[in-house]
This record gives C-alpha cells, structure tokens and sequence, in this order.
C-alpha cells in the first residue's frame, strides 16, 4: 500500500485523482489547499472521506506519515511543498515546471538527491502513444540519425485569469511539453538557443504570446519552435505539428494520429533523389503510455524497485533549462548557451 499526499486541489488536481483511483495500492491520505472549503469540496467529490484535509502541508504530514506527496501547486510555492516533503521522508511527484526559476530548480534536485527520495516530473507529452513510436522508430535507424527537428504549435485559447497576466506566457506555461518531446523523441542534450518573442496585434496576452526558437541539440541536432497562443485559424494539436528530417529520410507527425515517413531508395527523379513510404511500427507493449496515470505508476514504481522514473527531476531539469534558456535569450537578444545550466 502506498500512502500520498496531495496538496493543491485546483483544477489540476482532478486529472491527478482521477489517475489515482485507477491505481490498486495508492490511497490519497491527505489534502492540502490554502483554501480549506476547496479541499473539502476535493475529497467530498473524489469519496477521499478517511483523508485529513487541512491548510499547512507540515501539519498534514505530520499526522499522515505518507509515503509520497503529490504536488499541483502552483510554480512559485513549488520549493517550499519539495523542502517539505524531503524533510518528512517523502518522495515527491511534482506537477509540470519542476521550478519557477533554475536556482530554485536547481535547489529541488540537489534536496532530493540529498534525501535519497525518488523526485520526479509530471511531463506527461511523453506518455502519448505516438512520441514512443517515433523514439523507437528513430533509434531503429530506419532513416538515418536525426538532424533537424522542427516543431510547430499554433493554438488560441481564451484562458482568462492569471495566463493572459504573465510574462512569458508561451515559453514558461507550454513550451516545456514540446521542448520534453524534442529532446526525448531524438535523443537530443541541449547546448544553446537562440529565441525572439513578440505580442501580435491580435493577441490578448501581456507578454510573450509568441515565440521562435533554434536550439542546439548536440550531435549535429538543430531543433526549431515556432509557437502561438493567439493565432485563430487552422490550430495545431495540443502536441504540436512535427517534421523530422534524418540522414536518409524524413517523418512527420500532425501531433494526432497521422504519423508518416519517407526513406531515400537507389536512383533519382530528375534533380531529387527517390524516396519511398515506410511503415512506423506499431506502440511497443513495454512503451509506458497514460498521461498522468502512466507517470504515477512509473513513479511508484521506480519506489517500490528502487529504480529512477524516467521523468525524473535530475533529467527533466533538462527540458527546464531549455525554457529558461529561450526566456534568457529572448530578453537579452543574444544567443545562450545551455549545457551547464542543464548539467
């Protein structure tokens, strides 16, 4: 049986229940929300009656002894839920960005790593079923090794509240989950950026509605972004529109279902040498996939087997960096390297 915590009964907070009244053994023991009539309406609408509800996370703790503390809270009281939970002997899944800046970021790791506690990433792009498809396929070697990968993402939700007021909105609220898939899909290790922001006349927006960025992966490996929370009109999936091109072929990914790839064959039309479909194979039965409810089970997992969850803190900061990064670059009109900030 594993015992958590959760703390931060905001609208997140329903897609991380209801993963976890999927999953045999894990009982949410407690909830935490600085608005206590919140969590008391969470645990009535989950059926969590036997959970202890309260205001301070340390008083829950305390009485709970939780194995695990589950963190939806929002980005800047993100250090202090981690410190909280390293320090009553708890591991810790933590909601998408692992820190609200790469000091404090940087701080969450090294607490974890202290501890000796499993500190790991709700980066849940990578649990759809097509990015372990493509990972795999790439690896097969079937069209080469990547060189350039170019990622697309054109939505324009009307969020209202505190997006549509923060600096940054694209790169620090969304970019991180096509950063994450970038890096994963081509093995990619992050060195250098250079990114331009801007707020269209047609935005909403305060700050930074819209973004391109060129990142060095390593390895010969450019990775474009182009992004927008504000362009009506033929809108991407939420996964972003993808083309890869390798040494011998390319793929392309609508970020739905339609997932294709071209291999170069012997001879030439004219100036353009011939290609042919290829089949992508099918998900792997080992490929983990389920958004949050995949994560959570990795997570307890890597607890219960003394193993590293793939989107661990020590790796996802990675992808963190990569945001951080553009952000940096965005402000200063300069190139920025990345390398060490991600090591």
């Amino acid at each position: 049986m594993m015992n958590a915590v959760l703390v931060g009964c905001g609208a997140m907070s329903k897609a991380w229940l209801d993963a976890a009244r999927q999953i045999d053994g894990l009982a949410i023991v407690g909830l935490v929300d600085l608005d206590a009539e919140r969590a008391k309406a969470r645990a009535r609408e989950y059926g969590l009656d036997g959970a202890v509800v309260g205001t301070n996370l340390e008083a829950v703790l305390e009485q709970t002894k939780p194995q695990a503390v589950f963190d939806v809270v929002v980005p800047a009281a993100r250090r202090d839920v981690a410190f909280a939970a390293f320090d009553h002997n708890c591991h810790l899944l933590t909601e998408k960005p692992l820190g609200d800046t790469p000091e404090n970021a940087r701080a969450i790791v090294e607490a974890a790593r202290r501890a000796g506690r499993v500190h790991a990433v709700v980066q849940n792009r990578r649990y759809v079923a097509n990015v372990r498809r493509i990972r795999r396929f790439l690896d097969s070697g079937a069209i080469g090794k990547p060189t350039s990968i170019h990622a697309d993402f054109f939505v324009a939700p009307h969020f209202g509240g505190f997006r549509e007021e923060m600096a940054h909105v694209l790169l620090l609220d969304m970019a991180i989950h096509t950063f994450d898939a970038a890096r994963y899909m081509v093995g990619g290790e992050p060195a250098g950026v250079y990114c331009q922001e801007w707020e269209p006349a047609n935005s909403w927006y305060r700050q930074g509605s819209s973004a391109s960025a060129v990142f060095d992966l390593g390895g010969g490996k450019i990775f474009t972004y182009a992004g927008s929370w504000c362009a009506d009109g033929f809108r991407t999936s939420w996964e972003g529109s993808w083309r890869i091109v390798a040494e011998r072929g390319s793929l392309t990914w609508d970020g739905s279902d339609a997932l294709k790839a071209e291999a170069v064959v012997p001879g030439r039309d004219g100036i353009f040498d011939k290609t042919q479909a290829i089949e992508v194979p099918a998900l792997d039965p080992a490929d983990r996939v389920g958004g949050h409810l995949g994560i959570i089970r990795d997570f307890i997992h890597a607890i219960e087997t003394g193993s590293e969850p793939e989107t661990r803190g020590a790796d996802n900061i990675k992808s963190l960096a990569m945001v951080f990064g553009a952000i940096e670059s965005a402000e200063t009109g300069r190139r920025v390297a990345i390398a060490e900030e991600a090591s």
